[in-house]
């Protein structure tokens, strides 16, 4: 019987260790409770109407059906035998001798639970299409109110975490607000929308250099996006946002909050501790050995945003696609050296640079030591994620969807979906 390799989580991580082990002499097993990889980079931009959820998403199927050794089954892992070796799916079980989990994170609020029904995150396509919807149903709302202050409410948005899923979403709203909309409403003017970014830190895209950061900040200040540093959301109501800057309070009427904030691991984490010892961070991540394994426990690995992975400065690695990618391709390399009889060194990652977008034509880019801000940054910021798009027809269709933007500077995905008539 070959080697069977489960892998829990179709991600960067699970699905680049799959086809890294294309040929292997081992049985690969997929699981996911969706039938498609997400490219969660470009998530912001279906939220804002710029792409369409088909744009980034790979059925997993379709990418591996040319991978003989490979299967994918659509279910949902709910605990792990580890005596076993089994993994339990809420509708059976599968077993294997190597187990990688990637099922990386979800929203994290910090203890406040009960704000994500009014301030949704970005990690699902249902989460990008839900703030879509806000978005688009708040300036409809706002073309029919008649009271000035709720108007001035509706037209407000409030987006929490100055990371860069933060600072991305800030300016592509500002860029709906005071460029797509600009013609279509006879009531109102969408450039009179706040867009108000609050990061607890004092700046935002705190992993950056500084001088990006503040770069970054005057980009968004064209959009009209008003960034507000070392402040804090204390509350958030159905019609307000209660914010606080050093002894300072502000209400903000405020019908649209966004939450860009903060990430929990997946509750496997908590699973994995329970049955193997295993230590976790403050966010649930798991503490892995240097070759990404658990103590005690070389047969299972834990990768992605899952994985806290400590670097040489002490520092895990930042929860980030490129991570990732790497430690899905050292696992199946890993996996290969151990079938042959071979050793492999400590993973290592190769980072290759940081990059955000922060507007139309304007990014700001760090590539070792290069710092790049602007259109030159955009365009890498293009070149890069056309080239880590998964299927060949996603990036020939994004690729046409940027063009078109960036020329006729229409979104043509401002779709409201669900139920579209909400009371603001």
């Amino acid at each position: 019987m070959e080697h069977r390799l489960v892998i829990i989580g179709g991600g960067f991580g699970g699905l680049y260790a799959a086809q890294s082990l294309k040929n292997a002499a081992l049985e690969v097993t997929l699981i996911d409770r969706r039938n498609f990889h997400l490219f969660q980079p470009l998530l912001y931009q279906v939220a804002t109407g710029w792409l369409s959820p088909a744009n980034i998403a790979s059925t997993l199927r379709a990418v591996l059906k040319r991978q003989k050794n490979a299967r994918v089954l659509l279910g949902e892992a709910i605990d792990i035998d580890v005596n076993k070796r089994q993994v339990m799916l809420a509708n059976g079980r599968v077993d294997y001798d190597t187990l990688i989990v990637a099922t990386g994170s979800r929203h994290h609020y910090f203890g406040n639970d009960h704000w994500e029904a009014l301030a949704p995150g970005l990690k699902t396509i249902e989460d990008a299409t839900e703030m879509r919807r806000r978005i688009f149903l708040a300036f409809e709302a706002a073309e029919r109110e008649a009271d000035p202050m709720r108007v001035r409410a509706l037209l407000t948005f409030i987006i929490v975490g100055g990371g860069p899923t933060g600072v991305e979403l800030a300016g592509a709203l500002g860029e709906i607000a005071r460029d797509t909309l600009i013609n279509d409403f006879r009531s109102i003017d969408p450039a009179d929308a706040r867009i108000l970014l609050i990061e607890a830190a004092d700046r935002t895209l705190t992993t950056y250099p500084a001088e990006l950061s503040k770069k970054a900040e005057k980009f968004l200040s064209r959009v009209g996006v008003s960034v507000r540093a070392n402040t804090i959301v204390t509350a958030i109501e159905h019609d307000a946002v209660i914010t606080k800057r050093g002894k300072s309070v502000e209400r903000i009427p405020c019908h649209t909050v966004l939450w860009a904030a903060g990430v929990r691991a997946s509750f496997l984490g908590e699973i994995l501790s329970e049955k193997t010892g295993a230590k976790l961070d403050r966010s649930g991540r798991v503490l892995v050995e240097p070759d990404l394994s658990l103590l005690n426990h070389p047969e299972i690995f834990v990768i992605g945003d899952l994985a806290n992975y400590r670097q040489p400065t002490g520092q895990p690695l930042p929860g980030l696609a490129p991570v990732a990618m790497q430690e899905g391709e050292y696992v199946a390399r890993l996996l290969r050296n151990r079938l042959d009889g071979k050793t492999t060194a400590p993973f290592r990652y190769k980072d290759r640079g940081n990059m955000a977008i922060v507007g139309r034509g304007s990014a700001v880019a760090y590539i070792g030591r290069v710092q790049l801000a602007g259109f030159g940054a955009w365009l890498a910021w293009l070149f890069v994620h056309i080239v880590n798009l998964i299927e060949f027809e996603n990036k020939i269709l994004v690729l046409v969807q940027w063009a078109w933007y960036y020329f006729r500077r229409n979104r043509a995905a401002r779709l409201i979906t669900g139920d579209t008539y909400t009371r603001q």
